[in-house]
């Protein structure tokens, strides 16, 4: 395992430097117990009291808990953020040694970089292109004229279909599929009639994307994920759509075909997207949402029903079902009494006669 200064990460990660600079690191550890030679970071100010008996050799910290700290110690901005760079160096998971196995089936017509790993039964197919320093782990498919950018990381049986384009550093987890066909098909006489999916997927920079995580390519245009976006596990991408940069989704969120999703958004898990919305940057959706409509605006969004007591989620429900009733007895009294209905009610009403 590596094991650095504490002022050369201090330096490599622009951070303030407190105490003995020649602090040996050698990995990283929580606050408490902290570990000989380790490194803790300190962020939640409810556990402040365990910095003065925590056993790290340094300790990361903001700007407002620098002056409690027992020994050695770096001071950031933000101590969880810092944490998280400087654990990326003693990650085991990313060490690997440049080669190809020989099980590896790689066309003569594609070009590996400098430094890259091709592992047991992974398949390059003719054209494709992997960028230096990248990892292909075992059982990966690179379809033809693909291109990885540098420093990318396949952990193992990644799909990446045929003309996907993917940017330096992206990270893909295991039965990850990226550029299958979309699903485009056209109702004929006889059943189903497939339409030819003419797109490709295009991935910036930094992109991480899950474990099981579908993305279909385009059918006529191209799938696209900016830089920087987070998709967890088990996540589906229709075809068509755009993810803007930074955006972070949660597992089992289903996104439908040509929907649009802007910048720095935050998507909770198992929330359903419909197809041809446009969702603005910034927005929050909370999980289990049912999203049929567009939503430009930043904001905060959530819908269905939380969980409650057994007793008291029957007698909700029972209430739901009683709403339309309700509703059709309070339009007799209102016609009786000769009102007009509210004008909101009024929308729904005529939005009713449309739908149907």
């Amino acid at each position: 395992m590596p094991s650095y200064r504490l002022c050369e990460l201090a330096q490599r990660f622009e951070l303030e430097l407190h105490g003995a600079a020649d602090t040996l690191i050698t990995g990283v550890c929580t606050l408490q117990p902290g570990q000989p030679g380790c490194l803790a970071f300190l962020s939640n100010p409810k556990l402040r009291g365990q910095l003065q008996d925590s056993a790290a050799a340094a300790v990361i910290v903001s700007s407002r808990d620098a002056p409690n700290l027992p020994g050695p110690g770096l001071v950031a901005g933000d101590p969880y953020l810092a944490f998280a760079r400087i654990a990326g160096l003693f990650d085991p998971g990313r060490m690997f040694a440049p080669g190809i196995h020989p099980s590896a089936v790689i066309d003569a017509a594609a070009g590996l970089g400098r430094g890259v790993h091709v592992g047991p039964n992974a398949v390059i197919e003719a054209g494709a292109q992997i960028g230096d320093d990248s990892f292909i782990g075992p059982g990966c498919v690179i379809g033809r004229d693909a291109r990885l950018g540098a420093c990318c990381r396949l952990v193992a049986q990644v799909h990446i279909g045929a003309r996907s384009q993917i940017g330096d550093r992206c990270q893909f987890q295991p039965g990850a599929v990226i550029g299958s066909r979309g699903f485009g098909n056209a109702r004929g006489p006889e059943g189903w009639v497939e339409v030819p999916q003419l797109g490709r997927v295009i991935i910036g920079d930094d992109v991480e994307i899950g474990a099981g995580t579908c993305v279909d390519r385009g059918a006529l245009e191209d799938t696209v994920i900016e830089r920087g976006v987070r998709l967890d596990n088990l996540i589906m991408v229709a075809h068509n759509c755009h993810i803007g940069e930074h955006t972070a989704i949660a597992a089992c969120t289903g996104v439908a075909g040509s929907t649009r999703i802007g910048a720095r958004c935050m998507i909770a898990g198992a929330v359903g997207i419909g197809g041809h919305l446009e969702i603005g940057d910034d927005v929050v959706i909370l999980g289990m949402a049912m999203v049929t409509k567009s939503l430009p605006g930043k904001g905060v969004y959530g819908s269905g029903v939380p969980i409650a007591e057994a007793r008291q989620w029957r007698k909700q429900v029972a209430r739901y079902r009683r709403l339309e009733g309700t509703e059709q007895r309070l339009q007799q009294i209102e016609q009786r009494l000769g009102m007009t209905p509210p004008a909101g009610r009024q929308g729904d009403e005529k939005g009713d006669e449309q739908g149907s």
